[in-house]
């Protein structure tokens, strides 16, 4: 695939920003030129049509009449052109007209308008007509009104359009200079813009299994737009080294926890197999190393339990039904009872509701044979074990207490730690493998939850159990 490159993409939108701003300026200003050059030709124009019609005047015959005196003509406005006028008396007499006048001039269809433009002989012409102006005679008869006259002159325009298309060439390479000097401006500055973009890139690069470091340069975290970005990547790089280390330390504890039993049965095996033995004495090992065959099989199911659980806390997992979690807390309450009475220790099932959430059945009944597990395993003989059901702020609450010694208040943010045992010198078999509890809490965050746990020096511990209750 293609690789696409932002540098490139912001110089071009650069570039072509500049070019769209270019050519408005050129038009604009041509447009402008073209405006005031018509503007003052058209005043001028006027000027010259007042001109011609002041040179009209009545004979000195008996019976005066309208004459024209071309020798006082004025310029004509482009000095390499010859203008071009029509008069017209009020009868339709033409009273003066110039040798060079064509009737294009005076096309029918522009006779309703003051201004127009003609084309004749392949060069433009910029038309006035004066209607019914009174005769500027003061010698001569009373002016009436069928003494007005009409008058058209029209000049050539073709130095306007040289001005204007010189203004337009000018203005095309002080433009185009211009761009040249903004594009380079633009790729300097977008390049320097995008060099903490490339450092940071650069710092990625060297993370590593080992070094989950990100040496982000001072200018990323001063950066509107990477700060963000910055303090996202090393919040998704703690998450990932804390999700190694934990990995590493699973993989650890986990062959640690098989070394022994697998060593265990080993041995076992070994000893039957030293000297012939009666049918009872290999009955006896064989016994033995069914219970460590057992206890591996324990463990097997232990941990896949826990990466099950974390896989549904990825969010693989499919629609679930509605569990009322007062029947599920009672029924594994009933289950543990048989254990409980073993100890003396007596449980108590207090359900303030029946909240409902969604989830697997069995999920639910892990989590509490877990808390249930840990609370009656340290509950002192004629002790309680609590378990308590309530709605909350649209949290299902359950809280499972009892009344042992507590937890040591450096081991409480360490208790659902996969293998982790809050005291080291306990056995297997009264301690069990230490992921009872980091199951718990995968299921429980699984389902949008949270567990926590709490001890008091003489009071026991209380694990509390929050999840999102169905409306």
């Amino acid at each position: 695939m293609k690789r696409l490159s932002i540098t490139r993409r912001l110089i071009v939108s650069v570039l072509l920003t500049q070019v769209v701003l270019t050519g408005a300026v050129v038009v604009l200003a041509t447009y402008l030129t073209k405006w005031q050059l018509r503007k003052a030709f058209d005043s001028e124009l006027h000027g010259r049509a007042m001109s011609v019609a002041a040179l009209v005047r009545f004979s000195e015959d008996q019976h005066p009449r309208l004459i024209f005196d071309s020798t006082l003509m004025p310029p004509p406005l482009d000095r390499e052109r010859h203008d071009m006028y029509d008069i017209i008396a009020k009868d339709g007499k033409i009273i003066g007209q110039s040798p060079t006048w064509s009737d294009k001039v005076s096309s029918a269809t522009m006779l309703d308008r003051s201004y127009w433009t003609a084309h004749v002989a392949n060069e433009q012409y910029r038309v006035i007509r004066l209607k019914d102006i009174p005769v500027l005679d003061s010698e001569g008869p009373e002016v009436t009104e069928s003494t007005t006259i009409t008058v058209l002159y029209a000049a050539s325009t073709e130095e306007i359009r040289e001005r204007v298309w010189a203004v337009a060439i000018l203005t095309s390479i002080g433009s185009l200079v211009l761009l040249g000097i903004a594009t380079l401006i633009s790729v300097l500055m977008v390049r320097k813009g995008l060099t903490p973009l490339a450092a940071l890139a650069s710092s990625a690069g060297k993370v590593t299994a080992r070094d989950w470091k990100l040496y982000a340069p001072d200018e990323a975290h001063a950066t509107a737009e990477l700060a963000p970005l910055t303090a996202a990547m090393d919040r998704m790089l703690a998450t990932l080294e804390r999700a190694f280390t934990s990995q590493r330390e699973f993989v650890t504890n986990a062959a640690h926890e098989l070394k022994t039993p697998i060593a265990v049965l080993k041995s076992t095996l070994q000893l039957a197999l030293q000297r012939p033995r009666t049918a009872d004495e290999y009955q006896h090992e064989l016994r033995n190393a069914l219970e460590d065959v057992a206890r591996l099989e324990a463990l097997t199911h232990s941990m896949l339990r826990l990466a099950r659980a974390e896989q549904l806390q990825s969010g693989q997992r499919i629609d679930v039904p509605a569990v009322d979690l007062a029947a599920s807390c009672e029924t594994s309450a009933e289950r543990w009872r048989p254990m409980a009475e073993a100890k003396s220790v007596h449980i108590d099932v207090q359900s303030l509701g029946s909240p409902q959430v969604k989830g697997d059945p069995d999920d639910f009944e892990i989590i509490w044979n877990n808390l249930l597990d840990n609370a009656i395993r340290y509950s002192p003989s004629g002790g309680e074990v609590r378990l308590s059901i309530s709605r909350e702020n649209g949290n299902a609450h359950v809280v499972v207490q009892d009344q042992g010694p507590g937890i040591r208040e450096q081991d409480l943010q360490n208790i659902f730690d996969r293998f982790h045992r809050s005291d080291a010198s306990r056995s297997r078999e009264t301690g069990g493998y230490g992921l009872g509890l980091a199951i718990a809490k995968a299921m429980v965050e699984a389902y949008g939850g949270t567990i926590s746990a709490e001890t008091r020096n003489g009071s026991g511990t209380a694990f509390s159990v929050k999840i999102p209750a169905l409306s």
